[in-house]
């Protein structure tokens, strides 16, 4: 049986991975906390969770930082929490653990140890049950698949695009690393953590060119190399921002953005999260699962490309393994589609959304 439980003081939401996977399964977390208005929210979260979430108005109360734990708080094989790890988390009492941290095979067992008094989530078909569950299939829509989990604990869906408060210390992180923001700044974020995700870096070159507005072009210490190529691409001048800011000072900036173009990445989703319209790059299999779910403020451009553009390798079939190449699988989406994207959404050839 579906619906609130009765008597839930404190609640436990496992979600410990990156920001863009964060953002979309806010506006479950949103839907959990306002069906639970007066219990303690926990996020079972990283590092960086702790960090950004801190101060900041939301329905999370605290993070729990997770220590590295195969599966769900890392991708290394074989690390675990000692017992007494757990033993502190049983101590907690949580009554009611709900997992919103992918199909299940690593996460329900490690939600089931927390002797939570209820349990929700996904579970695939291989992976053990709790109380409560809605079927894992991987082409969901994220977000879409958070709510039905929300909703088996009672939760019912606000908006469904998240939405993130930009903090006065996000923006004197930003004024401190960054200083003062020019009027009609486009950013530009060419990378993502999978190269397959990342459209050319002198296509993003030139269509920061060809906007003729201020730009900034943003990225992770490890992409360095792909932000400096497409800074020396461009005729025309261009900010590096690499690594310098925090996630909130970063939200800050593309607050203070008209625009911000980039692929399939957790600043894409931060970005919208803020405010601010967006452009994305997205290879079709992602659009499903993470691509916005509005048009009038996010634009999407897809490529349909299914096969590895060197080898013919499916990337389609679930049950194929990984080929080894790391050619980029949105190539196919031309410049002039991006351009024409954002020069809509640069001269306003849209309504607000209510």
């Amino acid at each position: 049986m579906n619906g609130r439980v009765d008597g839930v003081e404190s609640i436990a939401v496992l979600r410990a991975n990156a920001i863009g996977d964060f953002l979309v399964a806010l506006p479950a977390i949103e839907a959990i906390k306002q069906a639970y208005p007066r219990a303690r929210l926990t996020l079972l979260g990283t590092p960086w969770h702790a960090g950004f979430l801190d101060g900041r108005p939301g329905p999370v109360d605290e993070v729990l930082v997770l220590p590295p734990i195969s599966g769900l708080s890392t991708q290394e094989s074989g690390l675990d929490a000692g017992q007494e790890f757990y033993a502190g988390l049983r101590r907690r009492a949580f009554d009611l653990a709900v997992q919103i941290h992918g199909g299940g095979r690593f996460s329900n067992p490690f939600v089931r140890r927390l002797g939570a008094g209820m349990t929700a989530g996904l579970r695939a078909p291989d992976a053990e049950s709790l109380d409560r569950w809605v079927p894992y299939q991987y082409y969901h829509h994220e977000t879409l698949r958070f709510l039905q989990v929300a909703a088996l604990v009672g939760g019912v869906p606000g908006d469904l695009e998240p939405r993130v408060p930009v903090t006065g210390a996000d923006r004197r992180e930003l004024a401190e690393s960054y200083g003062e923001p020019p009027a009609g700044l486009v950013a530009v974020h060419p990378g993502a953590t999978d190269p397959r995700r990342r459209w050319p870096a002198e296509r993003f070159a030139a269509v920061a060119d060809s906007l003729g507005r201020p730009v900034v072009v943003t990225g992770t210490h490890a992409e360095k190399d792909l932000v400096t190529s497409v800074v020396a691409a461009m005729r025309r001048p261009a900010t590096a921002v690499v690594g310098t800011l925090g996630v909130g000072a970063l939200a800050a900036l593309y607050a203070r953005c008209d625009l911000v173009i980039a692929n399939d990445t957790g600043p894409r989703h931060l970005a919208a999260a803020v405010g601010t319209p967006t452009v994305g790059i997205y290879w079709c299999g992602n659009l499903i699962n993470a691509g916005p779910l509005t048009r009038t403020r996010h634009r999407p451009l897809i490529s349909w490309t299914t096969q590895c553009p060197r080898c013919g390798a499916s990337g389609v079939d679930l049950d194929a393994e990984r080929c080894p190449h790391d050619e980029s699988w949105v190539a196919d989406v031309p410049v002039a589609a991006v351009l024409e994207q954002a020069d809509d959404l640069l001269t306003g050839h849209f309504r607000e959304e209510s």
